[in-house]
Order: C-alpha cells, then structure tokens, then sequence
C-alpha cells in the first residue's frame, strides 16, 4: 500500500483561468460571494463569438453580433453586486445582448424576464440559457422599455445603458423596496452606472447612488426589425 500523499488531478487550463478571473474581480473590490461563485460557475466562452474564445476569461468587453458590446466582466459584476439579490426576487433586465447577464442574474434569482430588442441576439441568448439548463430565465424579443402586458411587480430592474428619466411604465414595474440599476450622465457628459430607488422628497422620485464611472451608451427605444 503507498502511504505517501494522493495525487491531485490537475486543473485544466480553463479552470485555472477561471479561477484567476474571480481573484481578479475580488482583487478589484467585488465581495458579494453569490455574484462570484455565479460568474465562476456560469461559462462565459458559451457566450463570447467563437473567434474571441480564447478571451473569454479576460476583463475585456467584446463585441457580439448586431453591432453590439458584451461588456466587460467587473462591470457585470459591479451591477450585479449594485442590486444586492436575495434568492427570491424576480428581475427585470432591458438589454439581453449575449445573454451572459442574464445567465448569472437567473444563477442568483429567482425569476429573470429579460428584453433584448435584436431578434438575432434574443433567439441566440435563449439557445444559450437552454444549453446551460437555466429554466427560470425568460427572453422576449421586444422594446424592454415598454414592458409586456400583466408581467407584474419586479424586485430589480437592470438596465444596460444610459436612462436618465425613468420611464413611468418602468418605475411602475418595481415595489415600493425595488431597485433600479442603470446608467446616467451628468451635466459634463460623464457616464456614471447608479442605483435608483424610491423617493417622494426627490426632485425625480428617485433617491440616486453612485456606482462608478462607466461607458455605457444610451438606450435605443424600439425594436429592431432588420435584425
């Protein structure tokens, strides 16, 4: 019988990427250890176009079809953290893109109905969800600004891209508790990603926490027919 010391199997060089990806984003200040163990475990190289695969695990945004960003993996993961989920709450995304977001929202909710208006990036975001067997994520190809009928109340709403008036449509979307996660830009043009919730004394209804600075651009109303 040996006696000496088992040996270990290996990481594979994607498991060590990976691994040095959450020590990445915890270096950078992320601590929410449900948002982590999420991004660890959802595979981003399922999301990324083929040709960039090999930067799947890099802090870099890439671009994905319909003229699109896939945004870099801290800014996911601020917003992430920006919403402070709980197991149970339902989530309202504007802006499927890849649907990697998604992926790691239906990780930590319960419930995530997500809009993207490309029907190409809805139909390949859905795909992906469905190969990964994450079944309590729903993608709509629509105007996420117009949201569907009898959807009801939502916990969160994630907005990806700059919002600087919140429609009523969309604020009538969360209870009174509800936070917004968007983008906005102030009188000199800076993009900062903020965090909305309820607040009568405010000038917009809105008490407003500051993120960090970002670039995200400004949403686009409608949906894109050609694509």
């Amino acid at each position: 019988m040996n006696g000496g010391v088992p040996a270990t199997t290996p990481l594979s060089a994607t498991d060590q990427a990976r691994m040095a990806f959450v020590l990445r984003l915890r270096g950078r200040g992320i601590s929410d250890l449900r948002v982590l163990r999420a991004l660890e475990t959802i595979p981003r190289e399922l999301f990324v176009p083929h040709r960039h695969v090999d930067l799947a695990w890099r802090d870099l945004a890439l671009p994905i079809a319909c003229g699109q960003t896939m945004p870099e993996p801290f800014l996911v993961a601020r917003m992430l953290e920006a919403l402070k989920l709980q197991p149970s709450m339902r989530v309202y995304e504007i802006g499927t893109g890849s649907g990697y977001t998604t992926a790691i929202l239906a990780n930590v909710a319960s419930e995530v109905l997500s809009c993207e208006r490309y029907q190409t990036l809805a139909s390949q975001s859905a795909e992906r969800l469905r190969q990964i067997g994450l079944e309590n994520a729903r993608i709509e190809w629509r105007d996420g600004l117009v949201p569907p009928e009898g959807a009801g109340q939502f916990d969160r709403v994630l907005v990806h891209g700059v919002l600087n008036e919140i429609p009523r449509q969309i604020g009538a979307l969360i209870h009174g508790a509800g936070l917004i996660i968007c983008a906005r830009a102030d009188s000199s043009g800076q993009v900062h990603l903020v965090s909305l919730r309820r607040d009568a004394a405010a000038e917009d209804g809105y008490e407003t926490t500051v993120i960090a600075p970002c670039r995200l651009t400004p949403l686009v109303p409608g949906k894109s027919l050609p694509l």
